[in-house]
């Protein structure tokens, strides 16, 4: 609901600021005034083209901002845009506060609740804060795309429509991998065959983890067996001794410092450890010799082993050239490749799977949409009676109004009956409201239907028809009283204020029978102030104001004007009295 707003330097607005009410707000005032100008503010507010013209002479911007409460019917639309474009801080918002900026440049700034968006977004939030009937497009009535909405809100059909949606949403699953199962068999097939040749290659070699080191390990040995073998000779010269070496055998010698330290410790206990020292050395060099020993005795040159050797490792390089950096990579790829070679192999397999999928998919879908198709079918019948009614009302007796509820054949659609149609997440049909405004002509599409005053008053027989469809919060009527008498004007004014018990409703009018409903009066004027024209507008709070405000619009003067105009004020609440008013939840 629109709370308020704030105008500054916009075409002969200097500053101007409104606080509107939840029911029926009334803008009067003389011709060129500056009524329309209010509502065109609104309009560029909403999205809204913006030019540097629009700017008051003189001045460097125009800044137009509002603050809309977030009533129970608009945050289900409005809360998700906020959240996906990070506008909320904290709980849900109990108010919005909406702006736009014109520059002379020509550039515009655009901020919801203080941050900056673009154009797209702030006409997204307004398109479900206010619909304007003037002399804009910014009218959801109009707009084919959203009588489907309508309709099933007005028929009470979306909890059947979020159950279809999951279903389309599902058979979008199904059908993505059908998609990617059916692309190019044969390029499926020339990878199955890559992955069986890479998986034979790896397996027939029977690698082992780590055997890469091992194998490194006794290349090495081999390729180095001679001086190996000569190493081990002279160490086993110093240990043990042979007939070259004239000195003393080190394991000989460690035995006799042995026996040496040991007679030390006899004669000096401090020593006494030391002497366990030279037993364990003479011990474990002894320990080294006989290792050597059995390593001698196994050292061999083979040079057959070695080709082997050398033919394996050649074998492993080229495995990991292909398919990894180690031995485990390659095996992990070899594991890798027989899961991917099994879903490819089972595809078919899969393939049929999914069209059962698909096919039980589509039956259902097509059920689903033939029971909503029905109910639309009969919400629609009922809801153009309503609306023929409203219209008789509205003195266009000769109205005729329908709902087209239509479908498309498509080759892959759901099952109906022994058709298939076409279909989204709403299912299969196309609605479009259809009107004949005069006697003898064809029924058309609404937006071609008619303009000016006659459209207004259509407008008004479908919104009171669907008041409690309608998502929008704020409604607003410019121009709504073109072409309309004084008699059918007090008809008007009661259909505005019914609509005003679900909807904030802001109506710029001549017809001082239609003001008289009014629950909030706003008088506009211009006002000369420095040789500067600027418009002025003032909220008539008292019963006087009203009454000489009223007097003026009926065009007489003195007593018997505004006597008129408390016979029409007194009129107004006889009817009311009929009714109740339940202010939105906010």
């Amino acid at each position: 609901m629109l709370e308020e707003i704030r105008i500054s330097n916009f075409a002969i607005i200097d500053q101007l600021e409104l606080h509107f009410t939840h029911g029926l707000n009334v803008i009067s005032g003389e011709t060129g005034a500056g009524k329309s100008i209010i509502i065109d503010a609104v309009e560029v507010l909403m999205g809204g083209k913006a030019e540097p013209s629009m700017i008051r002479a003189g001045a460097e911007k125009a800044v137009i901002e509002a603050v809309f409460s977030v009533t129970t019917v608009a945050r289900p639309y409005v809360l998700p845009i906020l959240e996906q474009e990070g506008l909320i801080e904290g709980s849900d918002p109990d108010s919005i506060i909406l702006s736009r900026e014109i520059r002379q440049n020509g550039r515009s700034t655009a901020r919801v609740n203080g941050s900056t968006i673009n154009i797209a977004i702030l006409n997204s939030v307004g398109t479900h804060l206010i619909d304007i009937h003037g002399q804009s497009e910014h009218l959801s009535l109009l707009n084919p795309r959203s009588h489907i909405d309508l309709l099933d809100r007005y028929a009470n059909l979306l909890d059947r429509r979020q159950q279809l949606g999951e279903m389309v949403s599902a058979l979008g699953g199904v059908r993505k991998e059908l998609r990617s199962l059916q692309a190019d068999r044969d390029k499926l097939e020339r990878r199955a065959e890559q992955l069986r040749y890479d998986i034979e290659q790896i397996e027939s070699a029977n690698l082992k983890a780590g055997e890469e080191d091992q194998l490194e390990i006794e290349r090495k040995r081999l390729g180095s067996s001679e001086q190996l073998a000569t190493l081990l000779q002279d160490a086993l010269a110093i240990l043990d001794g042979d007939d070259s070496n004239e000195s003393n055998p080190a394991i000989d010698q460690l035995q006799q410092i042995a026996v040496i330290v040991e007679k030390i410790a006899h004669i000096d206990k401090s020593l006494k450890e030391e002497v366990d020292t030279a037993n364990s050395l003479s011990d474990t060099l002894q320990e080294l010799a006989l290792t050597l020993r059995d390593y001698a005795d196994d050292l061999e040159y083979d040079p057959d082993r070695l080709d082997e050797i050398q033919e394996r490792l050649e074998l492993i390089n080229t495995l990991r050239r292909r398919y990894g950096i180690t031995v485990s990579h390659v095996l992990e790829y070899c594991q890798s490749a027989r899961a991917e070679l099994e879903r490819i192999d089972n595809s078919d397999t899969r393939l049929e799977k999914l069209k059962v999928e698909e096919d039980a998919l589509l039956r259902k879908i097509g059920t689903l949409s033939e029971t909503l198709s029905q109910a639309r079918q009969q919400a629609g019948e009922k809801l153009a009676g309503q609306i023929v009614h409203e219209l008789g009302d509205l003195r266009m007796g000769r109205a005729r109004f329908s709902v087209r509820v239509s479908q498309q054949r498509e080759e892959d659609g759901c099952f109906v009956g022994d058709q298939r149609l076409a279909f989204d997440a709403s299912g299969v049909d196309q609605v479009e409201f259809m009107m004949s405004a005069n006697l003898g002509e064809p029924m058309l599409p609404l937006a071609k239907v008619a303009s000016g005053g006659e459209t207004a008053r259509i407008m008004l027989a479908m919104k009171q028809a669907l008041t409690m469809a309608d998502p929008t919060d704020t409604l607003i009527f410019d121009e709504i009283d073109q072409g309309i008498g004084g008699r059918l004007g007090s008809v008007v004014g009661e259909k505005l204020w019914n609509l005003a018990n679900h909807h904030q409703v802001l109506v710029v009018t001549h017809l001082a029978q239609l003001a008289a409903y009014s629950d909030a009066h706003f008088k506009v004027e211009k006002r000369v102030i420095n040789n500067r024209t600027s418009t002025h507008i003032q909220q008539l709070l008292t019963d006087e104001a009203r009454t000489a405000e009223l007097a003026e619009m009926l065009g007489t003067t003195g007593e018997s004007g505004e006597q008129s105009a408390r016979d029409l004020t007194i009129a107004a609440l006889g009817y009311k009295e009929l009714g109740t008013r339940t202010p939105p939840q906010v």
